[in-house]
């Protein structure tokens, strides 16, 4: 059994569509999303269209159950002011256009998915779902996160040796294997941060006792999303950070 996993689309739809081109080109069928399907990017509405369309099940990210209850921030963390205040602007825009609808079916995603590859009616390999961590999906779940903490997350979300959880939010992919329990960070689709422009997703072979996770990277169209954003009102500093992969959110007249 073969199960992709996608994050962090962020409402760039020509990223999406890549992905899910790589995905249906390597003949997987069972796809998930981690949440954080809008936000940065001018197509809320298109990007939870197609996510309905192709029955994707998913989690609520931070930005999406924030945009659903029209809250008064996303609840993301900022490196300096000028990122915060870009940030406010994004998610001003994203909660006055994205339409009813989707703000609808933004809230009703779940905090948490569980998936049994085996099935429920006995004991076996369990893979989590979620966005940040068990905990909150606003948490920030780094790679250099101490072993300490990753037992504490894995303790909260009642795994044990050979279960998996998957997240995303921090658009920077990393597996590390741990007292038998896989901790995977899918990375981001629309608005990575790793200094890779492509569009990232994970695959998952559950065929054996110990899960295999393949990291995959995709070229898309990344002057669309950038000309789509520069014509659009949200800041024109996003496209330049679609373009470097996540490095150059820098305020005017920084070096």
């Amino acid at each position: 059994m073969r199960i992709a996993l996608l994050s962090d689309v962020h409402a760039n739809l020509p990223a999406l569509e890549a992905v899910l081109a790589g995905i249906d080109a390597l003949g997987i069928e069972s796809v998930y999303h981690l949440g954080d399907l809008v936000g940065y990017a001018p197509w809320p509405n298109e990007t939870v269209r197609l996510i309905r369309e192709r029955a994707i099940p998913g989690v609520a990210g931070n930005y999406d159950s924030t945009v659903a209850t029209d809250h008064d921030h996303c609840g993301c963390k900022y490196e300096d002011e000028y990122q915060a205040e870009l940030s406010h602007q994004s998610f001003e825009w994203t909660c006055a256009n994205t339409e009813v609808d989707a703000k609808a079916f933004l809230g009703q995603l779940p905090f948490r998915l569980d998936i049994r590859p085996a099935g429920g009616h006995g004991s076996g390999m369990r893979v989590c779902l979620v966005h940040g961590t068990p905990t909150l999906n606003t948490v920030y779940w780094t790679e250099d996160r101490s072993d300490s903490f990753c037992r504490k997350m894995a303790e909260r979300a009642r795994l044990s040796a050979g279960d998996l959880i998957a997240f995303g939010h921090t658009h920077k992919p990393w597996h590390r294997e741990l007292d038998g329990i896989h901790f995977v960070n899918t990375g981001s689709v629309g608005r990575p941060k790793d200094g890779d422009s492509r569009a990232g997703y994970v695959v998952l072979d559950l065929s054996t006792d110990v899960p295999v996770v393949q990291f995959h990277r995709v070229d898309y169209d990344v002057d669309r999303a950038a000309e789509a954003i520069t014509e659009s009102t949200l800041p024109d500093a996003f496209a330049e950070y679609l373009r470097t992969g996540g490095q150059a959110l820098r305020a005017p007249g920084d070096a």
